[in-house]
């Protein structure tokens, strides 16, 4: 603690700077100030009291005080107006100190890579690292508490040492047993939280899928809400347990501590009397001697309180400070080769993948060897089973993932996407995910985050609705652009999945990406809306010379494609056009097999019945 403590502090002081320096100084100024107006009412205190407890009138002994008694009045009157400037200047500085401290680790996590974002580990230690921005808040009332009680304490301890050097370690004794208990209650709320922390995570998460719309109608209709309530109750239970076992241990700590403190009161204060007895001190000296000790053991208690909440806070600092190192190690490189002008394909050769495992034994590779190609102007389709690698083989080319270590190398014509500026990589990509994030803000957002470092053209945005077919769902929203795509909130507009997917197609157009990346763009759409989708990514390669990477299960929709690559296990199956594929003399069956099952269901004989009213236009297509 005596070397983290100062260090961690020192973070927080840093932060306070960052976040408002002028209120900084105004803090500690007005607590220096404090501290020394303190200081010399004790000294006015034992001058009042000398002159009080002298021979000679009551008229003159209350005439030779009143110099000292003004002094006494005009510091508590500074000290009053130095607090008032310090809890304005700390008020104001608190929530920008959170803003600085959460800007900075949210600044460092959205640039990290990819697999740690889903790390578990990661993950824990970046709710750890939220509670530390708030302790950051949270640290500067207490580094500021704690440096008004420690200037009290100075002061105090100053007078005591000028009454009688006795009376200083006594006064520390005093407040030793507190400052013990108080330290090992923190270390022990710290433990605990550490250990619970990814169980209160879960708490909060069952909590909330009581309350999400998303599984509101799953929840009403299975009754899935007892099943939900009853797990919650059970992990709260376990957590109150917890909080039992805490209490009963503080409770030991600190019956313990006061017994000790009480012993060391009992000595500090027969020492006093001890030197009274013997004549070593006046009345008047002793009754400033009992002031001092009464204020020094209020400010040594407070100081103590203080630096074990600072303490406690500053372990939460750490976890922040942790965050942010393993952010900046983890970090998406900045810089790197150029990427090509004009681009000509990107190339996979030999590219081998595989996922961090989370638990026992060594991970499988995702993918295994694959090399293929992308040309740039052409429309190129993966297809495959669920699990054989489509989209982890899509994140390797917009530069989410990077190859194994030795597992093969991406080429962008003839840079390597391990040495490329990745930045660059993600301005060359859109995607368009079966999965893609509904954003909370309004219609006209939605589309135009697709340059989120542009001002949004509304011209384009229409452009880009239309194309998409969203502009219809545009002229059904109460406020056109600027209706609010998030139930909930207020002046809210909640919107179908098929509608969404066509706000999704105008971001992904809206971008201008050299490369789209459209995974399962049609999964919500009807089937009049499917094939205007497909016309539209066909006609996008056509005209714009867009480089189309589309994955989907419905192997009709790519038989426009210029190039399919099938995939199977992780590894490519077969590469080719459809008419290389649906060949028995060129393809390897495997894409054929899979078309032909998906065309059977539609090559179903209908069902007979007998002559009708209604059968005129079978009778016709017989004839």
């Amino acid at each position: 603690m005596a070397r983290q403590l100062p260090r961690l502090a020192g973070t927080g002081l840093r932060l306070a700077h960052l976040a408002d320096a002028r209120a900084l100084h105004v803090v500690l100024a007005s607590e220096a100030g404090r501290g020394v107006a303190q200081a010399v009412g004790l000294v006015a205190v034992n001058s009042v009291l000398g002159h009080v407890l002298a021979a000679g009138s009551t008229n003159e002994r209350l005439t030779q005080a009143l110099p000292a008694l003004t002094v006494v009045a005009v510091t508590a009157f500074l000290g009053s107006l130095l607090r008032s400037a310090s809890t304005a200047a700390t008020g104001a500085l608190e929530p920008k100190v959170q803003r600085v401290a959460t800007e900075q680790y949210l600044g460092l996590v959205y640039r990290t890579e990819l697999s740690a974002i889903e790390d578990d580990e990661f993950h824990r230690l970046l709710d750890a690292a939220r509670y530390g921005a708030d302790s950051a808040r949270r640290m500067i009332r207490y580094c500021t508490n704690t440096l008004n009680s420690a200037v009290s304490l100075i002061a105090a301890a100053g007078v005591l040492t000028v009454l009688h050097p006795v009376l200083l370690p006594l006064l520390v004794l005093m407040t030793l047993p507190s400052a013990w208990s108080s330290l090992m209650i923190s270390r022990q709320r710290y433990i605990s939280f550490h250990a619970f922390v990814q169980h209160a995570r879960a708490g909060h998460l069952l909590g909330q899928l009581l309350t999400q719309k998303e599984a509101a109608a799953e929840v009403r209709v299975h009754g899935v809400g007892p099943f939900l309530l009853g797990h919650f109750r059970t992990m709260a239970e376990t957590s109150e347990r917890e909080q039992t076992r805490l209490a009963r241990r503080a409770a030991r700590i600190g019956l313990a501590a006061d017994g000790a403190g009480g012993i060391a009161t009992l000595l500090t204060y027969g020492a006093l009397g001890g030197l009274l007895w013997a004549g070593a001190m006046e009345f008047a000296v002793a009754g400033t001697a009992v002031l001092a000790i009464r204020t020094g053991a209020a400010s040594l208690d407070s100081l103590v309180l203080q630096v074990t909440e600072l303490h406690q806070e500053s372990l939460f600092v750490a976890d922040f400070e942790r965050l942010c190192r393993e952010a900046k190690t983890r970090a998406i490189p900045t810089g790197g080769d150029p990427l090509p002008e004009r681009l000509r394909e990107v190339r996979f050769e030999k590219v081998t993948f595989t996922y961090p495992g989370s638990g026992g034994g060594e991970p499988e590779p995702t993918l295994r060897e694959v090399s293929l190609s992308f040309p740039t102007g052409k429309i190129t389709a993966l297809v495959g089973e669920n699990g054989s690698g489509k989209s982890t083989l899509v994140r390797l080319l917009a530069g989410l993932y990077l190859p194994d270590e030795g597992g093969g190398t991406i080429w962008w014509d003839d840079v390597d996407a391990r040495t490329a500026d990745r930045d660059q990589v993600f301005g060359r990509v859109a995607l368009m995910s079966q999965d893609f994030y509904h954003w909370p803000f309004t219609f006209r957002v939605n589309v135009g985050i697709g340059q989120p470092g542009q001002a949004i053209d509304d011209r384009a945005v229409g452009e880009a609705s239309g194309f998409s077919g969203a502009d219809e769902v545009l002229g059904g929203l109460p406020r056109g652009l600027g209706t609010l795509l998030a139930r909930g909130y207020r002046g809210g507009h909640q919107i179908s999945g098929g509608q969404w997917q066509r706000i999704g197609i105008a971001r992904a157009k809206y971008r201008q990406a050299e490369i789209l990346i459209v995974d399962e763009p049609t999964s919500a759409l009807d089937a009049v809306a499917e094939q205007r989708v497909f016309d539209q990514i066909r006609a996008l390669a056509a005209t714009t010379g867009q480089t189309i990477v589309l994955i989907t299960h419905r192997l009709h929709s790519v038989r426009h494609a210029d190039l399919i690559h099938v995939l199977k296990s992780g590894r490519v199956a077969e590469s080719g056009t459809w008419e290389e594929l649906m060949d028995p003399a060129t393809g390897t069956g495997d894409f054929r097999d899979a078309y032909l099952v998906q065309a059977s269901a539609f090559d179903a004989a209908i069902p007979t019945q007998s002559p009708g009213k209604h059968d005129t236009l079978r009778a016709q297509d017989n004839a």
